[in-house]
């Protein structure tokens, strides 16, 4: 377990063999902490889900919105971690105030996006109960074809390298990754793994190997920097 680990540290997880900058620090909860998180996760209340097409997610420490985001109290085996990866100074000094817990069946997955502007731009991701693989992608504004500029470039072509997430695993994507790239997961139930999987040689798998999906959550944990006061956004002047 990389219970250790410091803001200086961080430098020597960084993933060389991918745009500037995906940090992938493997173990960084133990099997007792993955097994705590699960429970928690699955023990909240069943309102906290919210059923999408391809998973469903839980929202916690408030709604992000353009306006500012109206903070709620994270519960206390959230902090634990919000405030263990805020320590590592990958949030500009402040401390991550909104997780998203994402549950991915075998077969389930999410299409190229980009998290946008409403969070600093940097976002870190725990994984638990199963790997992924996380591909990145260029946007089809970057991705034109070179022949005749109004056509776009299929996803396939527009893929630039991949990440393997295992359990237990932390990933911190900032700087030109977190702004210029799309990432996704394809909708898959097994992984086989080659050479575009740019972090394998910090990984326990190896290349050719096929991993099989289970169920994998993933806690996302960010920092949304425009907060409302409860007193404004019920209409009350200070």
């Amino acid at each position: 377990m990389q219970d250790s680990i410091t803001a200086a540290d961080l430098e020597t997880f960084l993933v060389d063999k991918a745009p500037r900058a995906a940090y992938y620090i493997p173990d960084y909860v133990s099997v007792a902490e993955e097994e705590y998180l699960l429970r928690q996760v699955y023990n909240a209340p069943k309102p906290k889900w919210t059923q999408l097409s391809g998973r469903k997610l839980q929202n916690w420490g408030g709604l992000p919105h353009p306006r500012g985001m109206v903070p709620e109290r994270l519960p206390p085996w959230l902090l634990t971690y919000t405030n263990k990866i805020s320590s590592l100074d990958v949030f500009g000094g402040n401390c991550a105030n909104h997780v998203l817990v994402n549950e991915y069946k075998p077969g389930e997955g999410i299409m190229p996006h980009e998290d946008g502007p409403l969070y600093y731009p940097t976002v870190t991701t725990i994984s638990l109960g199963s790997h992924t693989v996380l591909d990145f992608y260029l946007p089809l504004s970057q991705g034109l074809s070179e022949e005749n500029d109004k056509v776009s470039k299929t996803e396939d072509q527009r893929h630039v390298f991949s990440l393997l997430l295992e359990p237990r695993s932390l990933l911190v994507l900032r700087e030109d990754l977190y702004v210029n790239y799309l990432h996704g997961i394809h909708p898959l139930t097994q992984d086989t793994l080659s050479h575009r999987v740019a972090n394998l040689d910090r990984c326990a798998a190896h290349a050719e190997e096929t991993l099989t999906r289970r169920t994998r959550v993933s806690l996302t944990i960010r920092f949304v920097p425009k907060v409302l006061k409860t007193a404004l956004f019920l209409g009350k002047s200070k």
